[in-house]
């Protein structure tokens, strides 16, 4: 009896998420598997009723070469995505049909649940043999659950911001920092012909590569980044400075959606996920705000947002999602789950799935950015990874 994959893709869509499925797809097929197409990542689980054939075929799809011949030409992911946590799920989250059920651990007075054991129920009723997730360290942190539940799974590192721990590289981050480059020397058109100060924020949560990475290739004047807090003060008198000595008269920066000044917190709104994390975005405004206010200079501020994670990837993404799809069906051949695909010094390579939990991925300051004057600096190239890490 051949093998059952089943493969899904969880929390935030970026570019290179469908050449990477192509990729699990193809392999799989070539190599005698079944493939099963898991939708809208953990959800898909959580809502497969296994009393209601009818959700069936919503949540759950078997794969053929015809359903992923073209889905590399373009972004997102034809799975859809969301931010689903099966041991964190809120009362008024629940699938309808699991309230009036007996599944699902309380975890807090507030009604909080953990359905658990209700996938895991999913799993066996698939027949799923090996479950390929690919995502950030929200979405693969629930693979190391099931990991430790039995469940044989293979995690594919995915995210703008680049930081899932125990891999260089996650599936977006290329395209994400092409993006940023584009739109940066797009925005100093206007920048220049108004002679005025930009703010550029870009995503980036707790790790401030995209924007140093971004930073350092697009020559800004100043990159603010999540790791280190800054003087809003100091910054202004920097820009000021840089525009100043510019013969086109302006000055532009980056900084990160997670940035926060000294003595200040994150820029946050709304209610926080199921992982624990509240909408981010902002603090470019209140910094743009802060610098016309401190400067008495005109200020553009402009939150690319999901303007980097839209569209096709780029070669460089394509290349990484492909190899690290047709990696993880090399591991299921070999009877090797339990891990996750990973580049490490530029080369492809795997870690134990556990080891994303087991420490946090963040810009190395020391080495790759000047503290004191707001700017990328890398002091010494010989030796240093492509990406710089």
């Amino acid at each position: 009896m051949r093998k059952t994959i089943a493969v899904l893709t969880g929390g935030g869509d970026v570019p290179g998420l469908n050449p990477c499925i192509k990729a699990v797809v193809l392999g799989a097929l070539d190599a005698g598997y079944r493939v099963l197409g898991v939708r809208r990542g953990w959800a898909g689980l959580l809502h497969y009723n296994l009393d209601e054939p009818s959700t069936r075929d919503y949540y759950v799809r078997e794969l053929s070469r015809n359903d992923v011949r073209t889905i590399d030409r373009t972004g997102g992911t034809i799975l859809h995505t969301s931010r689903t946590n099966p041991q964190n799920v809120a009362p008024d989250a629940a699938p309808g049909f699991l309230k009036s059920l007996s599944w699902g651990k309380v975890i807090d007075d507030k009604g909080t649940r953990d359905y658990t054991d209700y996938v895991l129920k999913v799993i066996e009723h698939l027949g799923i043999d090996v479950l390929i997730t690919i995502g950030g360290d929200d979405t693969l942190s629930y693979s190391v659950r099931l990991d430790k539940e039995g469940v044989p799974v293979i995690g594919i590192p995915k995210t703008m911001d680049n930081d899932v721990f125990g891999t260089d590289y996650c599936i977006g981050f290329s395209t994400a920092v092409t993006r940023s480059v584009e739109f940066i020397t797009n925005m100093r058109t206007s920048a220049g012909s108004h002679e005025r100060i930009a703010v550029v924020e870009l995503f980036g949560r707790y790790s401030g590569e995209t924007s140093l990475i971004s930073a350092y290739l697009a020559y800004v004047d100043r990159a603010i980044i999540s790791e280190v807090p800054f003087d809003v003060e100091k910054l202004a008198e920097f820009l000021l400075e840089d525009k100043r000595s510019n013969p086109s008269n302006y000055a532009i920066m980056t900084i990160s959606e997670g940035a926060v000044m000294e003595g200040g917190e994150m820029v946050q709104s709304g209610e926080a996920d199921a992982y624990g994390h509240r909408k981010l975005g902002g603090i470019g405004l209140v910094t743009a705000e802060a610098i016309k206010r401190l400067t008495g200079q005109n200020v553009m501020y402009q939150q690319l947002g999901y303007l980097m994670r839209s569209g096709a990837p780029d070669s460089l993404d394509r290349m990484v999602a492909m190899s690290f799809g047709n990696l993880a069906v090399q591991l299921v051949q070999r009877g090797e789950t339990g891990k996750m695909v990973a580049l490490q010094g530029g080369k492809y390579t795997t870690v134990p799935i556990a080891e994303i939990t087991s420490g946090k991925k963040r810009v190395d300051v020391e080495r790759l950015y000047d503290v004191d004057n707001y700017r990328p600096r890398v002091q010494d190239f010989l030796g240093v990874p492509m990406f710089l890490y």
